[in-house]
């Protein structure tokens, strides 16, 4: 049998389903694909997801660590990078970092979590991180 690794989807952890909603879905324009609530009054545990990336959202104590990263390889970091600028969110406006191992545009969530969105350098960059 041969090992395969699939899509990965990072766990990220909110206080706010109204500010999380806020930012990834109208900033970010991701969408929804699942919600669970162990019963009512519980913290929720979201799905989320545009094109490929898929991110984990959760209320749940003990699911992940405030302030964590992300790191994202993608194309067509001018055409987001625009459409964000565009949407004039109030709280996030990122511009574009020129590094070593692609185009960044970062961006930080209400709960101090930070996404990294990479876009490959030309033939001849540097691949890392």
């Amino acid at each position: 049998m041969t090992i395969r690794f699939e899509a990965t989807a990072p766990v990220l952890r909110i206080f706010s389903v109204e500010k999380a909603r806020e930012f990834y879905l109208d900033f970010l324009g991701f969408s929804v694909e699942f919600e669970h609530r162990f019963g009512p009054d519980f913290p929720l545990y979201l799905g989320i997801s545009r094109g490929e990336l898929e991110l984990h959202l959760s209320e749940h104590h003990g699911d992940a660590t405030p302030g964590s990263a992300v790191f994202v390889r993608m194309i067509g970091i001018d055409e987001f990078h625009a459409e964000l600028t565009a949407k004039k969110y109030p709280y996030n406006r990122p511009g574009i970092e020129e590094q070593p191992w692609g185009r960044v545009v970062s961006v930080t969530d209400p709960f101090a979590n930070r996404i990294h969105f990479c876009e490959r350098p030309a033939a001849g960059g540097v691949a890392a991180p």
